[in-house]
């Protein structure tokens, strides 16, 4: 049986296109002297193989176990065919098609396939990059079939050269005989270029004045002389300076708007990044991987980085290089260079060159771009490690939009619009759910055009007309606002997702878990079914639903925003809890003093309940203790007082302060009163930090037991932006497990607001899904 002859259509699904699936099975066909075609269609690889029934078997195999290293295959069908007998039939690479068929070749197929992330220049290319033998040798642009752009260039789909930006730049003879080489490892490689065809670079002045001779080595004598250099990259242009600079980095931080939040820095190889930080073999990995995200790591002691690029950080945030760009460059430099968004504070980044040239001519002294059109933008992912655990902090370049799957399948298509800052959107589409890179905060215009017009080409793209809108109910969000419209125009079912429910909701989904769990959702603000503003919360939680089962207590939000940007506001609101009569408590502490004048007017406002609405944000709790501890009393970016309350704790303190845990209200005035009378003490501020920081992971851990007893549940699910804080999960996570509770954190979406389109998708999906059951 094994020798007869069969013939048989495969139908393989998910990410599949660019990253040289198509002549993997045609080497393996070949292998194992089979004939057919393979070919991509909009829902992904169509192949047909025909030769002895025991080879076709073996191809089978050999898809499923020894797939290309970038591609996911989700899922194989297979369907019998009429065998042409034609024995002397080669197997072939077919024209892709614009439109698909399934297995069965019926009907049409319901979706189309993931389009694969970008991905970071591969060993070998870096190899040939540094070659003076080599055709390539210092050609920018190098790339193969394991690397280089991917989502930043699909115009469409099929992904073939004709529907990306490389369209216009067609192979010189050389390239297309290696494109056509099944030996080749650019065999079929659609964004394949060379000198002789492909993209240049050039060095320019902000008004395009081209700058003679070698552009990446002038682009490094700019950097050595204290300039900065706009630098366009995969997904957008960054902007770099001298990374030992201390002018240059300021300098920057004027021009951009950007006081106080951290640079990312590029070091050149491991080695570099070694000498900067203190790494693990986790973040060893994820620097050398195929996404090349930021990690944020310990920096070390006496490291020659200015102080002016992560100003009262222990950490860094370092990259590898992961464009031939910027390795030429880092090479030129022979040192580490800052590499951050090419924006102003808030903005979306600057992808497309007029508005780059107009956005960052007053900011950049020289830019070092290039001819190759940057289709979609996508900014740099971030990522931590801590508690063993990989933590992302934004999800972008390297990661989306590879689709995460859904617990629960959508049955009709989803659109999930996300939160305010840190937006992403989500798609949902069957088992998918496409996650966007992340977008920022809607409150900017530029931020909201590029949202709107980011769910439209993604509708596009993925042939996606949503049937149900998710979105967060809080009505001044402007993602609610545009589900509303969105639906008024289409006619589409509108769900709303509290929005701690979606924090809950998103880790599950990260976790492939539908529930029900014991949900910790600590964050700044959201908006709770009673009107006030939650963000210290203890969900019982599936898809479908939760149940509040505590919270920590309300505290006035004195001012509103206002007590956002000064977190000053939120210790006179907690400190007055702490306090009886008129004079209150806390009338010597620093922070008093140093806002004597306005303090008893907050104070009244507070209390009066007028533009003071209350609050159980954990957020804010931290922002309270920051303040009172002389860290931070006004921030100029979200969680900055939360993030320094955390750099100043000293992680070899393990002491805690009780805190008073009634009826699921977890008081945490407590803490505030326990901090104020350490201050009083003169207790050093990286031990009074370090116990708030215990006692925060001891009350989530008490709140878990008691539920745990009347529920019965034994999995904790840990999400909201305050779960960024690496000493707080180190804290929590293994005092839960020690304690029989599986743990549940993000892997793959973040846990704050970047990750609520996830969650909005999931119950969005689960819900239909009970509803048409």
């Amino acid at each position: 049986m094994d020798n007869q002859r069969v013939r048989v259509g495969f139908r393989v699904e998910g990410i599949v296109q660019g990253v040289g699936f198509r002549p993997f099975v045609q080497v393996t066909a070949a292998r194992l002297a089979l004939s057919g075609l393979v070919a991509n269609d909009l829902a992904g690889v169509l192949i047909e193989v025909e030769g002895p029934a025991g080879a076709v078997a073996r191809f089978r195999w050999l898809l499923e176990s020894e797939p290309p290293p970038l591609a996911v295959i989700e899922r194989i069908t297979a369907r019998p065919l009429t065998s042409t007998g034609d024995t002397a039939a080669g197997f072939t690479i077919g024209t892709s098609r614009a439109h698909a068929l399934p297995a069965d070749g019926n009907r049409a197929a319901p979706h189309r396939t993931p389009v694969p992330p970008d991905i970071g220049t591969c060993a070998d290319c870096f190899r040939e990059l540094l070659d003076p033998a080599d055709r390539r040798h210092r050609y920018p642009f190098i790339n193969c079939t394991n690397c280089g752009p991917r989502y930043t260039i699909v115009r469409d789909l099929p992904y073939d050269r004709a529907r990306t930006t490389m369209a216009g730049f067609p192979m010189c003879a050389d390239c297309a005989a290696e494109y056509a080489d099944p030996a080749d490892r650019r065999f079929h490689a659609q964004p394949l270029c060379c000198p002789a065809c492909g993209p240049r670079l050039r060095l320019v002045t902000p008004d395009g004045t081209p700058l003679a001779g070698d552009p990446t080595a002038g682009a490094a004598g700019l950097l050595r002389d204290g300039r900065i250099l706009a630098v366009k990259g995969t997904g957008g242009y960054h902007l770099a300076v001298d990374a030992t600079h201390e002018q240059a980095a300021r300098t920057l931080r004027d021009r951009k708007h950007r006081a106080d939040k951290p640079f990312a820095v590029l070091a050149s190889g491991l080695a570099a990044a070694e000498a900067l930080c203190a790494l693990d073999d986790r973040a060893r990995e994820l620097l050398t991987g195929p996404r090349r995200p930021v990690v944020l790591a310990p920096r070390r002691p006496g490291t020659p980085i200015a102080a002016a690029v992560a100003p009262g950080c222990r950490d860094l945030g370092l990259v590898l290089p992961y464009t031939p760009v910027h390795r030429l460059l880092a090479d030129e430099l022979a040192g580490p260079y800052v590499l951050t968004s090419g924006n102003l504070s808030d903005e979306p980044i600057a992808h497309q060159d007029a508005d780059a040239f107009a956005r960052l001519g007053g900011i950049a002294d020289a830019f070092l771009t290039h001819d190759r059109p940057i289709h979609a933008r996508a900014d740099d992912s971030v990522i931590r490690v801590s508690a063993g655990r990989t933590v992302p902090v934004r999800r972008a370049r390297g990661h989306a939009p590879q689709p995460l799957p859904l617990p629960v399948p959508a049955p009709r298509p989803v659109l999930a619009c996300g939160a305010q800052s840190k937006n992403t959107f989500c798609l949902a589409r069957g088992r998918h759910a496409f996650v966007s890179p992340h977008i920022g905060d809607l409150a900017d215009a530029g931020t909201l055009e590029a949202y709107t017009t980011g769910i439209e080409r993604w509708a596009r793209l993925y042939a996606v007309d949503p049937a149900v809108i998710a979105h967060d109910p809080h009505p001044d969000y402007l993602s609610t606002r545009y589900a509303h419209d969105l639906a008024d125009a289409t006619g589409a079912d509108l769900v709303g997702v509290q929005h701690h429910h979606a924090h809950i909701a998103a880790c599950l989904a990260d976790n492939a878990a539908s529930g029900p769990v014991i949900g910790v959702a600590f964050d700044g603000l959201g908006y709770g079914t009673d009107g006030t503003l939650w963000g210290g919360e203890f969900l019982v939680a599936d898809l479908c639903g939760f149940r509040r089962a505590g919270h920590l207590e309300p505290v006035p939000l004195p001012g509103g925003p206002a007590a956002v940007r000064e977190p000053w506001r939120m210790a006179v609101a907690y400190l007055d809890l702490c306090g009886e009569g008129d004079d209150g408590y806390g009338a010597d502490l620093a922070v008093r003093c140093r806002h004597h004048d306005r303090w008893d007017a907050v104070r009244r406002l507070a209390r009066s309940g007028m533009n003071a609405p209350p609050t159980s944000s954990a957020g804010r709790l931290f922002d309270a203790v920051a303040a009172v501890l002389s860290i931070r009393d006004t921030v100029r970016y979200e969680g900055q007082a939360a993030v320094e309350l955390e750099q100043h704790a000293d992680p070899a303190v393990h002491g805690t302060y009780p805190v008073r845990i009634e009826a699921g209200r977890v008081r945490g005035s407590d803490l505030v009163r326990a901090v104020a009378e350490e201050v009083r003490a003169g207790t050093a501020t990286a031990v009074v930090a370090a116990r708030f920081h215990n006692s925060v992971a001891r009350l989530i851990h008490d709140c878990c037991r008691a539920l745990r007893r009347t529920t019965g549940l034994t999995t904790v699910a840990l999400s909201g932006g305050v779960f960024q804080n690496g000493l707080l999960l180190q804290r929590t996570v293994p005092a839960l497990e020690r304690d029989g509770f599986e743990v549940l954190t993000h892997r793959r979406v973040p846990p704050n607001d970047g990750g609520i389109s996830l969650g909005q998708a999931a119950v969005a999906a689960t819900r239909d899904a009970a509803a048409g059951a």
